[in-house]
């Protein structure tokens, strides 16, 4: 059966999407034109300006594509974890609702969710427009994340909690970002895209750090 206007339309939007997505991923924000996802795709570019104006219109629709869902998969598990827990959390059981649902996602997303993996590393490590979209997104989150540590570290410096999901983050976008580093480095014995080795020993050797630090704080 012939697609209706509406359905080609929005089979032309994900196409669009979807390879924007890949180059953003690879390219960066500002290794992508308009022109390279058009060459991409065989069309004009004047149909990109159609449906987008300019490329951080397409940008910012590439991203609250999936980020929406990232966000709300997130805040879910930590209402689940506070709910099950009280006021009796623990550092690896916080971490573990923080993160490993989100590893979830990228395990069993497909190579559009791995995408966006890149992209969102990219945006997490970025000034600027960067910096901006987390504040918007994921404050929210991460404040109720460093909020629950706080009950499971109560004699904790708030700074340290901070600094110690900020080593977190930077290890977490490390890992989405796929460089293949660590393919080389171990001669192939480990992958950069084997998130689930990185899952099984993320928030163990994460959850490692924050005792370590809250303990070397006490008399």
């Amino acid at each position: 059966m012939r697609r209706t206007r509406a359905e080609q339309r929005a089979a032309t939007l994900k196409l669009i999407l979807d390879t924007s997505e890949d180059l953003f991923s690879q390219l960066g924000y500002f290794g992508v034109t308009i022109k390279d996802v058009a060459d991409r795709m065989g069309i004009h570019p004047a149909l990109i300006h159609y449906y987008f104006d300019g490329k951080q219109a397409l940008f910012d629709a590439v991203w609250e594509r999936r980020v929406q869902y990232a966000v709300t998969t997130r805040s879910a598990a930590l209402d689940a974890y506070e709910a099950a827990t009280g006021d009796s959390p623990t550092v690896e059981g916080a971490l573990r609702a923080f993160y490993d649902g989100a590893f979830d996602i990228y395990i069993n997303g497909g190579d559009g969710w791995r995408n966006f993996g890149r992209i969102f590393a990219q945006v997490n490590n970025a000034p600027g427009y960067g910096a901006e979209k987390m504040d918007t997104y994921f404050d929210p989150p991460v404040r109720r994340l460093v909020g629950i540590l706080k009950k499971a570290l109560p004699e904790a410096p708030l700074d340290d909690l901070y600094w110690c999901f900020q080593f977190t983050s930077g290890a977490y976008t490390l890992i989405l970002s796929r460089t293949g580093r660590i393919d080389r480095l171990s001669d192939n014995l480990c992958s950069s895209d084997d998130y689930e080795a990185a899952r099984e020993r993320f928030v163990t050797f994460m959850a490692g750090g924050f005792e370590a630090l809250y303990k070397r704080r006490q008399p």
